[in-house]
């Protein structure tokens, strides 16, 4: 017998390697994205930029569903923003608070074209908000 190792397949020793580096170079799926400080203040609106958009279907405007942490999701409205890095998504801090997740973290975006409109809502004072004030609180600030 000779002292060299036994080679158990006929193939070359490079495509075992191929094997190996296939699974780090997974494709990446473009509806994941990360989040990134909003530039403006409105608690219903994301940015994207146009062609992360463009990728997923979206056009401005539409209703998109965001996924994020521990099984919480949110409704939003997608807006395109040039400014945005491409594999990222402008949120607010409202936003990140109600599914859960900090900047740099990653989020999953879907269609929702079927939202239905909203037939009541109701405004609930907090206590510290309305400490000294009297009076119909409708009147003086809801109904207007």
């Amino acid at each position: 017998m000779s002292n060299q190792p036994e080679s158990s397949s006929s193939e070359p020793k490079g495509t075992k390697k191929d094997f190996s580096t296939a699974i780090l170079e997974r494709k990446k799926s473009p509806n994941r994205l990360v989040i990134d400080e909003a530039v403006n203040d409105d608690n219903s609106v994301v940015a994207m930029h146009p062609a992360t958009m463009e990728k997923l279907q979206l056009f401005r405007g539409d209703t998109i569903l965001i996924k994020g942490k521990k099984r919480k999701d949110t409704v939003c409205i997608a807006l395109a923003d040039e400014t945005c890095d491409e594999p990222k998504i402008r949120m607010n801090k409202v936003i990140r608070t109600n599914l859960r997740v900090r900047l740099g973290d990653v989020v999953s975006v879907h269609q929702c074209p079927d939202v239905k409109y909203g037939k009541r809502i109701h405004v609930l004072p907090l206590d510290d908000t309305i400490e000294g004030v009297t009076g119909d609180l409708f009147d003086a600030y809801l109904k207007p």
